[in-house]
């Protein structure tokens, strides 16, 4: 006879589980704001920025992408840098640089 499976300790743990993971990202987006410099901008700022953002075109989201990929890699003042000449629409790696596809977002 098999062992009945407590649902409730289950369920409490992957509760738990789920609140540690959005506690993780809350941190990791504040540092990433941190790290960037955004902090030094107004909340209205920083709102519009990303407003934009979501209404952006795919090809200026995959740059985007490219040069946050570069920034968690470790190439912090080169994505930065990217992201700064990328304010008028251009590429965020203009040098050709390819990034590995796949990278999940903060979790």
């Amino acid at each position: 006879m098999r062992k009945p499976r407590d649902f409730d300790a289950e369920l409490h743990a992957l509760t738990d589980k789920a609140k540690a993971l959005k506690l993780k990202k809350q941190s990791q987006l504040g540092e990433l704001v941190l790290a960037t410099g955004a902090g030094a901008l107004s909340i209205e700022q920083l709102a519009g920025a990303l407003l934009d953002a979501a209404g952006a075109e795919t090809s200026r989201k995959e740059a985007w992408r490219k040069s946050g990929a570069a920034f968690f890699r470790g190439g912090r003042a080169r994505a930065r840098k990217g992201a700064v000449g990328n304010a008028g629409g251009g590429t965020a790696n203009s040098a050709g640089e390819q990034s590995p596809s796949g990278e999940a977002g903060a979790a």
